[in-house]
């Protein structure tokens, strides 16, 4: 008989001390199967002591490097320690745990290696902010031209990642906006992507990875850096 796919999500937090409670409880509720690993990216609060007062294992960043670099750190401890598929999953409270088994599904039936989170492959009345939803179109075209395949959700930050995955990224991973150009360097080296629909929530505690400055940036960096990842060799 195979045994069951062990399942790690991965929950970057930088200064999450008032999420995480409700996060952690509510990840163990409704998806009491997984492990957690919570990667506090130089956090200046008390979000590495409250994970470990809640008994879930910790690796601290001693600087903030960012939610890719976050994830690298979870992609080795996932690899290291023999886990079948990554989860990301935010700490804030914005990620409904209820749809990991959605969220995982493409993965171990062997579909995919990626599997995204969206808001919008189908309608489940999300909103955003207008700068933030022509962002999203602007690259998610960026994505068809690139790959000839729709990603409606290319920021989303709820994805499952296969094992094959994660090797290649405790390597190669972007540090701080994991979003088109990681979803175009994957598929073209050989990576499947599905979107499957979920519902997501707005931030109601805690402090976001993506800062003013980091928002005006974005765009340009995102464009380039896409720009790189189609021209760049496969690995």
């Amino acid at each position: 008989m195979t045994s069951p796919a062990r399942v790690l999500v991965i929950i970057p937090a930088h200064n999450e001390e008032d999420s995480l409670p409700g996060t952690l409880a509510e990840v163990r509720s409704k998806a009491p199967g997984v492990d957690i690993l919570i990667v506090d990216d130089g956090s200046r609060d008390g979000t590495s002591r409250i994970a470990r007062e809640l008994g879930v294992p910790v690796v601290r960043h001693p600087v903030n490097l960012g939610v890719g670099g976050a994830l690298q750190t979870g992609f080795r401890f996932a690899v290291e320690h023999g886990y079948d598929i990554g989860v990301q999953l935010d700490a804030d409270g914005q990620h409904d745990p209820a749809y990991l088994n959605v969220l995982l599904e493409p993965v171990l039936k062997g579909e995919c290696e990626v599997s995204i989170g969206s808001r919008y492959v189908t309608s489940t009345g999300y909103k955003e902010p207008l700068n933030r939803r022509l962002g999203m179109l602007l690259f998610s075209g960026v994505v068809k031209l690139a790959l000839g395949k729709t990603i409606t959700d290319t920021t989303s930050g709820f994805r499952a990642y296969a094992r094959p995955v994660m090797q290649v990224c405790q390597h190669d991973f972007p540090k701080d906006f994991p979003d088109a150009p990681l979803l175009i360097t994957f598929a073209r080296n050989g990576f499947r992507l599905v979107e499957v629909p979920v519902v997501m929530r707005e931030r109601v505690a805690g402090q976001s990875f993506y800062t003013l400055g980091k928002q005006l940036y974005y765009p340009y960096k995102n464009l380039l850096a896409s720009l790189m990842a189609l021209i760049r060799r496969p690995v």
